[in-house]
């Protein structure tokens, strides 16, 4: 059964931040609050943790789309090939913020991993999960949580989720109600880029 765990933002408190990454580090799947809607994630290089979170709500490996959380555009570059000065550009205008980028993998994705050729990164704008990254010291993979009803697409608030998930994840993080648009995803793989999702980003930075 997972912990449910109220982190206040501002600012995160470091024994409360602590205790999620020690989660993610032991292999946990952890849900947490982001800059768009309420997503579960866990470290990128726990190769079991990976799998699980894959695998968590019974879809199929390929139906499981996942991207990397990213503390800084550093940790981008270490996960993408070399980035051109224009994307370059891009990203730091963008970052942090509701967006998800598709770039082409590099040669130094974790072993699950290995196998793409594109990856999808994000720098949310949220002190809590941009604190736990900070002390991770390592990217995470996550997907978002959907809503089982039909016409509410995510769900925000934190006490439902954990009622729903919570013999499946590790963790819960309560970081107050959620949003309830997801990211603008941006293809940066082809030229011009293409807008596969226009969600809570702003297009006027292109």
């Amino acid at each position: 059964m997972a912990e449910l765990l109220r982190i206040y933002n501002d600012p995160p408190n470091p024994k409360a931040i602590q205790r999620v990454v020690n989660c993610l580090k032991n292999g946990g799947i952890v849900i947490f609050p982001s800059d768009t809607v309420y997503a579960m994630g866990c470290a990128a290089f726990e190769k079991k943790a990976v799998e699980k979170l894959r695998m968590i709500d019974g879809r199929k490996k390929a139906e499981a789309p996942m991207s990397f959380i990213c503390r800084d555009l550093s940790q981008i570059s270490q996960l993408t090939r070399p980035l051109e000065q224009p994307v370059f550009k891009l990203l730091k205008r963008a970052f942090p913020g509701p967006y998800t980028f598709i770039l082409p993998g590099g040669n130094d994705l974790p072993n699950s991993f290995k196998k793409r050729k594109e990856v999808g990164v994000r720098i949310p704008d949220n002190p809590i999960i941009q604190a736990v990254l900070e002390l991770l010291d390592a990217p995470m993979v996550s997907r978002s949580i959907k809503d089982e009803d039909l016409i509410l697409e995510y769900t925000t608030d934190p006490e439902l989720i954990y009622e729903h998930w919570q013999y499946k994840v590790d963790l819960v993080i309560d970081g107050g109600i959620g949003g309830n648009v997801a990211s603008t995803v941006v293809d940066l793989t082809q030229e011009p880029p293409e807008i596969l999702r226009e969600g809570l980003g702003s297009l006027d930075i292109f």
